[in-house]
């Protein structure tokens, strides 16, 4: 296999790296740039605007909800397009807006110049999420490849760890919040340079989601879909409030004050092995019953802050939530695959759709909430609950849909 050579500043050699690895790790970088910088720094740098400027809780809220009403947005968009060239170009130009967005967080105090630029974010992380994992996949395919994401979604943990380490070295420096901004800017286009040049671009265009015979793949059944779409609105639900409010959750408690950040890098560090372990734990008990298992613990994980403000349990909670939300994900951006070989996005974009509302809806009600209350355990609870009813339906779907029994026999085959 041909080698590509990586020069490493300080090494007298480069370290040889297979075509492989540089393809998913340009995926990699793709994910720290647009949803360790451009999302996730939101998280960490959340309670430091609020300490620094007139941002309330609420604000706050829907500024995360027009985040996600962007990725939905993004997705919508990379679901509808079929031209492979065009999705390559869309995807460089969401590595653009990446950097753009977060610089421009620092450009004024001003809710609607962060409100455009969190919108744009949102849509720059649908190019690492969705975009990039299709033409990842096309590659390795195309070059008989096994087509295996791994390396490219643990960017997304490694990508939160990075964030709540930037934050929290800088604010060593003592460096105010529009200083850290122009910081991460800088870091994003570090990384906009592995993630644009190590993903070649598409050698032609692959048509839509027939076959090599010229038929269509058959939807799955009614039933399937309806519980399906409900179950992943409701992992939406609780997996936005946990990444949008944890450092600003932990760090309210008195005894707790200057953990947040530490905590959010712990739910990164946790949830970087998670999509490998998730796979592993499919093929013994199926793609359901491991999606099931993971949102059942990640209830626990959401629901611990409300029950307790010791840092053994606000770090035993970031656990849990790290290892679990992100399994969530890829199981089921599986099951896609599986339901739809030749065009995933299909039925990719209609459950993004539900995932998507579901994060729009929720920070900004929790924000509301916190305001009212001055706390977040109610959004805690209600989180939780969601979650809990999500698993509730697919343990229903498990036992009375043969598409969900198919695709648990396929993953354990």
């Amino acid at each position: 296999m041909d080698q590509f050579a990586v020069d490493v500043p300080g090494m007298a050699k480069s370290i040889p790296l297979s075509p492989r690895y540089r393809v998913l790790l340009a995926g990699l970088f793709s994910q720290l740039l647009c949803i360790g910088v451009a999302r996730f720094s939101y998280t960490p740098l959340l309670p430091v605007m609020q300490q620094q400027t007139w941002l309330s809780d609420a604000q706050g809220g829907w500024l995360a909800a027009l985040n996600y009403a962007g990725y939905m947005l993004g997705a919508l968009v990379a679901a509808s397009i079929n031209n492979i060239r065009l999705k390559d170009t869309l995807y460089r130009i969401t590595l653009l807006l990446a950097v753009f967005s977060t610089a421009g967080m620092a450009l004024a105090e001003s809710f609607w110049l962060w409100a455009v630029m969190r919108l744009v974010s949102g849509f720059s992380s649908s190019g690492a999420m969705l975009l990039a994992s299709g033409l990842i996949l096309h590659w390795l395919i195309s070059h008989r490849q096994r087509g295996e994401l791994g390396i490219h979604f643990a960017g997304v943990g490694l990508g939160m760890l990075v964030a709540a380490l930037a934050v929290e070295l800088m604010l060593q420096f003592a460096l105010e919040w529009q200083a850290q901004w122009w910081g991460f800017a800088i870091f994003g286009l570090a990384l906009l340079v592995p993630a644009w040049r190590w993903l070649p671009r598409p050698e032609k265009p692959v048509g839509g989601s027939a076959s090599a015979n010229g038929q269509q793949t058959p939807p799955p059944p009614r039933t399937f879909m309806r519980l399906m779409l409900a179950a992943y609105f409701c992992a939406g639900y609780g997996y936005v409030i946990s990444a949008t409010f944890i450092v600003a959750i932990v760090e309210r408690e008195p005894l707790l004050a200057g953990a947040g950040n530490w905590t959010f890098a712990l739910v990164g560090l946790a949830a970087a092995p998670a999509v490998m372990l998730w796979d592993l734990i499919a093929r013994r008990i199926g793609y359901l019953g491991a999606l099931i298992a993971a949102m059942l613990l990640q209830v626990v994980g959401i629901v611990l802050p409300a029950l307790t403000s010791s840092l053994a349990g606000i770090l035993f909670s970031a656990v849990l939530y790290g290892s679990t939300f992100l399994g969530c994900v890829s199981l089921v951006l599986t099951m896609a695959g599986k339901l739809y070989p030749q065009s995933p996005a299909r039925m990719m974009g209609r459950l993004t759709l539900a995932y998507g509302v579901a994060q729009i809806i929720a920070p900004a009600l929790t924000g509301v909430l916190a305001e009212t209350t001055g706390h977040y355990g109610i959004g805690l609870w209600l989180a939780g609950g969601f979650v809990a009813l999500g698993a509730l339906l697919l343990i229903w779907l498990r036992q009375v849909d043969h598409t969900a029994q198919r695709l648990d026999a396929q993953a354990m085959w």
